[in-house]
């Protein structure tokens, strides 16, 4: 009986002493940054634990501006904006950083208006809204795009994100493109002053801002306002085509793509009938050459993982999925990551 509880007291002290080791063994891998695909990247960093579980994921959602910031910090080992790094910001980095694309998305025009209408803007309509120039719900430029809907005499709230974001990059990076106004008076980044509306913190605020507040108007990913049930709108495209944000609309935006070898590109007001015009692609940013040998080899692991197993989950979180030649063109990138 004694050796049979000893035994048992050997077998207890075994397994604690294996869960400790596995505990210690997994390694922390720190990243922040954009919230836009924050949905996908989740899923990413889930299933990448049942294919490595020696590691996992820590991912702050504090938007692109923030993303940016801590990997020029180097407080993170990886950071995610969905616009690209300025020259200006990349000079300040304390060795080379890399753009590693990721997938696509839409930002939509998104609202809250009585009886949920099906509604079509263009380019001046936006561009007049977020200038603080179409301040009703009823402006007949808004009436005469979309003909047969009563529209209210209602004050239209503007909603814009109030933290450094990729989405706004991706939004005034389109207003910049359609409108000189825009251009010259707010210009793009991933934060600019705002000529009116409230705003809102990550993509999750402004989707809350305007459910709740009658005759909001404003910009998310496409996925937020799908898992928030809100109406968004069509928007005229640069061929003159009213096109809905969907996979397919910025997958064919993404086709068009010129894109160069830093892969710091653009495809918002895309030109090709089926392009939808307010997407963008979103990126990690991680330095070429890695600091801790160890850590390195593992994110490189889940890069490569990323490009190529984690783009088949893309299209079940409404992404579009990189182009065969482009993941080809990231494999390599990834590749040149020095350990």
């Amino acid at each position: 009986m004694k050796s049979l509880k000893f035994g048992r007291k050997i077998l207890a002290i075994a397994l604690l002493t294996g869960v400790s080791a596995t505990a210690s063994a997994q390694m922390m891998i720190n990243g922040a940054g954009a919230t836009f695909p924050y949905p996908i990247y989740s899923k990413w960093f889930d299933e990448y634990a049942k294919v490595d579980p020696s590691v996992r994921f820590n991912y702050q959602s504090i938007g692109s501006g923030g993303g940016q910031k801590q990997i020029l910090a180097q407080t993170v080992d990886f950071g995610a904006s969905d616009g690209p790094m300025s020259d200006d910001n990349l000079a300040k980095a304390p060795g080379k950083l890399l753009h590693i694309p990721t997938v696509a998305g839409a930002d939509v025009v998104a609202y809250n208006l009585s009886g949920n209408p099906a509604l079509k803007f263009d380019a001046d309509t936006i561009a007049g809204i977020f200038l603080g120039q179409i301040k009703k719900w009823n402006d007949p430029k808004i009436k005469a795009l979309n003909p047969g809907v009563t529209l209210p005499d209602q004050e239209i709230v503007v909603v814009h994100r109030s933290d450094g974001s990729g989405t706004t990059y991706i939004w005034t990076d389109y207003l910049s493109k359609v409108s000189s106004e825009w251009k010259s008076k707010v210009g793009t980044n991933t934060s600019v002053n705002w000529p009116t509306g409230i705003g809102g913190k990550g993509n999750e605020g402004v989707a809350g801002q305007i459910k709740q507040t009658p005759g909001a108007l404003g910009y998310v990913e496409l996925i937020y306002a799908e898992q928030n049930k809100m109406p968004y709108a069509e928007v005229k495209n640069a061929a003159g085509e009213f096109v809905k944000p969907s996979i397919e609309s910025t997958t064919a935006a993404l086709a068009t793509a010129d894109i160069p070898d830093d892969f710091r590109f653009s495809i918002t007001n895309a030109p090709g009938k089926d392009a939808y015009p307010i997407c963008g692609a979103t990126w990690l940013l991680v330095y070429e050459q890695q600091k801790d040998v160890t850590k390195g080899k593992k994110l490189v692991e889940f890069l490569k993982w990323a490009a190529k197993d984690g783009e088949k989950m893309a299209k079940d979180l409404d992404y579009a999925p990189l182009p065969e030649n482009l993941q080809q063109r990231v494999l390599k990138r990834i590749d040149e990551i020095k350990l």
